[in-house]
């Protein structure tokens, strides 16, 4: 199965699925304890039905959206994730310029293994960068300062996460950074030799948003003693208020959920917010970001920018939470799938299928623009 064999998401996770080692595959396709709410993400657009205009005349679509003061040519944009080296060789440098090959927001990760500066200075497009509220608030500082003269548009504060999630698939392989394989997990590498020289081949892993305070060398720092060590779960509105001051530009909070939280977001003055469960990653059982869509967007929608992330696999997906009044959307595994199976190509093709896929579905809605999307598109079951 080669890269023009993949017409879909479940085409590039099983192509990634047989180019990666099993560690690393599961450690981007699992999620938190039985994994009900990754797969409920999904299951949730299906419980909405589009109910479709015809004779609208739309031989011209316009997919452009804008979310936070940023003007982006498709609805949808490319969440942060971290490690993206792990993946392929490439990591960030893939993402990034598929990104603005069709006009969208990259997001860097603080746990990225590519430098905000570097990813900046060779893209125009936007870019946001996603952080996490520290113990040490110098460190805090010192972020969001070197996000702002690197020329970051958007800062995300991800506030669902103040613990890493019970992610039992990376228990059983022993997944971690520095790796610190089972038995098993060191047989599923050395079935994938080509992972492993690619890896030591190319330039060494780094984390370089954090490098300057962490040390992951000769395993004194892993991943998940930066999130219980170094992270603050004691992190309160009066703090993310102080950050948004600090910051002074448009800020946004990813991991919201409720409507109570949506609308304090709104009162501190946050530009808009992301509704996310991380995946599934963190709290399983959560509710998705798209069954809470509407009566978040009813609450804050008229004062702040509402997106979403979290199971998106189709355009007709974005299609229907568009629909339901989010500005946006954000896609994660969607592309993490594709870099894992061919680097550059694999993010482009597939961020091309998408896109190709909401020009075609927005045609079949009788829709010329995002703004003509509305709820009287849609019937839940």
């Amino acid at each position: 199965m080669g890269l023009s064999a993949c017409h879909n998401f479940h085409d590039f996770r099983e192509l990634a699925r047989r180019r990666l080692p099993a560690p690393i595959f599961d450690y981007i396709d699992g999620a938190a304890d039985d994994e009900v709410t990754k797969r409920q993400n999904t299951a949730s657009f299906e419980r909405c039905d589009l109910v479709p205009n015809v004779l609208r005349g739309v031989a011209e679509i316009d997919m452009s959206v804008t979310m936070m003061g940023q003007k982006l040519d498709v609805p949808f944009y490319c969440s942060p994730t971290a490690l993206q080296r792990l993946f392929h060789h490439t990591g960030e440098r893939s993402v990034a310029a598929a990104a603005a090959k069709y006009g969208t927001l990259f997001g860097a990760s603080s746990l990225g293994t590519v430098s905000l500066e570097e990813l900046r200075q060779k893209h125009d497009t936007p870019q946001a960068y996603q952080f996490y509220f520290h113990k040490d608030r110098g460190l805090n500082k010192a972020m969001l300062e070197r996000a702002k003269s690197a020329g970051i548009d958007v800062l995300m504060l991800t506030v669902d996460a103040i613990t890493g999630g019970n992610r039992e698939r990376d228990l059983r392989t022993g997944f971690t950074i520095p790796f610190k394989l089972t038995l098993g997990g060191m047989a599923a590498f050395a079935i994938k030799p080509l992972w492993g020289i690619n890896y030591v081949t190319h330039e060494p892993f780094k984390l370089p948003q954090l490098d300057e305070h962490v040390d992951m060398e000769a395993g004194t720092m892993s991943i998940g003693k930066y999130f219980t060590d170094m992270l603050d779960p004691a992190m309160d509105w009066d703090d993310v208020a102080k950050l948004i001051e600090l910051w002074d530009g448009q800020f946004c909070l990813k991991g919201v959920m409720s409507t109570e939280d949506a609308r304090k977001s709104a009162a501190i003055g946050c530009n808009g917010i992301i509704l996310s469960n991380h995946g599934g990653r963190q709290l399983d059982g959560s509710r998705t970001a798209f069954d809470q869509l509407e009566e978040v967007v009813d609450a804050v929608g008229d004062r702040i920018d509402v997106m979403m992330d979290g199971g998106i696999q189709r355009g007709t997906h974005v299609l229907k939470a568009l629909a339901l009044g989010a500005k946006a959307v954000g896609v994660g595994r969607l592309y993490l799938y594709p870099l894992a199976a061919a680097g550059q190509a694999g993010v482009e093709r597939a961020l091309g299928l998408l896109r190709t896929e909401i020009e075609r579905d927005m045609k079949l809605m009788g829709c010329r623009s995002v703004a003509e999307l509305s709820r009287a598109n849609l019937a839940f079951r």
